[in-house]
């Protein structure tokens, strides 16, 4: 077999970032797209915007700022002065929440915020943006689409089991909260696999919107872990958006599922930031 010409070997990790790049970029859109179709009341903040729901003040995802790919300051002081910035927008349009929450999706801008910001008493977290390199999986039955009103109990027992002192009205409104997430795309569709007694032992959301799906909220009941479930369900979301020309998913940087993820199929593109202070 000839020899491929050196041009192409040369220019394939050109393309590949290059591609990568288009792919991280078209996710990080997605999500903004998603936030702000879902939200009732949008208000412009320096480099992005809020998203805010007074239906759900405790709610973190409903109520934050969110600032996309920007300048990155070239020096300390000028990190300082953006953060700054930020901070002050945020103690002004969430002023009446328990919380603070600034998402900043790109990486070098995340990290050069971050000093100030854990100054200021925030936490910080580092996520991945994770996009599927594998091969498409066959379809699976084991998988089946539920409804809301099926979904709303399950979610109940999962936020009962985290929180076990909330009242019940905190984790009404939690799991209510997913009412809102219909709005974010075109297709919204809410996942479950079930354990031999019927129940539903996992869970996922798959919003499908403009050629890119994303897989969220991907859990599973405490008494069902450790048993298959989760890569049945991960393994059918995927052959359900094998059509897409991108699918991904945000992981948490500093914990396990991410390499459960990587195991899949999953590869990272990107890193984005949150910082959060309550």
């Amino acid at each position: 077999m000839p020899a491929e010409p050196a041009a192409d070997l040369a220019a394939a990790p050109d393309a590949a970032l290059d591609t990568g790049a288009a792919d991280l970029a078209r996710a990080v859109g997605f999500q903004h797209a998603f936030a702000r179709r879902r939200a009732p009341r949008e208000v412009t903040v320096p480099g992005g915007f809020a998203v805010i729901d007074g239906r759900y003040p405790g709610s973190h995802d409903d109520n934050k700022l969110i600032v996309g790919p920007g300048p990155v300051p070239e020096t300390p002081e000028e990190a300082r002065e953006a953060a700054e910035r930020l901070l002050r927008a945020a103690d002004e349009v969430l002023a009446e929440r328990e919380h603070r929450l600034v998402c900043v999706d790109d990486d070098r801008l995340g990290t050069a915020l971050a000093p100030a910001f854990l100054a200021a008493g925030y936490e910080h977290e580092t996520n991945l943006i994770m996009a599927f390199r594998g091969a498409t999986p066959p379809g699976s039955g084991v998988a089946e689409r539920i409804s809301l009103a099926e979904l709303l109990p399950v979610l109940r027992r999962d936020w009962r089991h985290t929180l076990p002192q909330a009242p019940d009205e905190v984790i009404d409104r939690l799991a209510l909260r997913v009412e809102g997430r219909l709005r974010g795309a075109d297709a919204v569709s809410f996942w479950g696999v079930r354990a031999p007694d019927g129940e539903i032992a996992a869970r996922a959301d798959l919003y499908e919107h403009g050629g890119v799906a994303q897989i969220e909220s991907v859990f599973t009941g405490a008494d069902h872990r450790g048993k298959g479930h989760a890569r049945a369900l991960m393994t059918a979301l995927l052959a359900k958006a094998a059509e897409a020309e991108l699918i991904f998913l945000v992981a948490d940087a500093a914990d396990w599922p991410k390499d459960f993820y990587a195991e899949l199929g999953f590869e990272e593109l990107g890193r984005t930031h949150a910082f959060l202070r309550t």
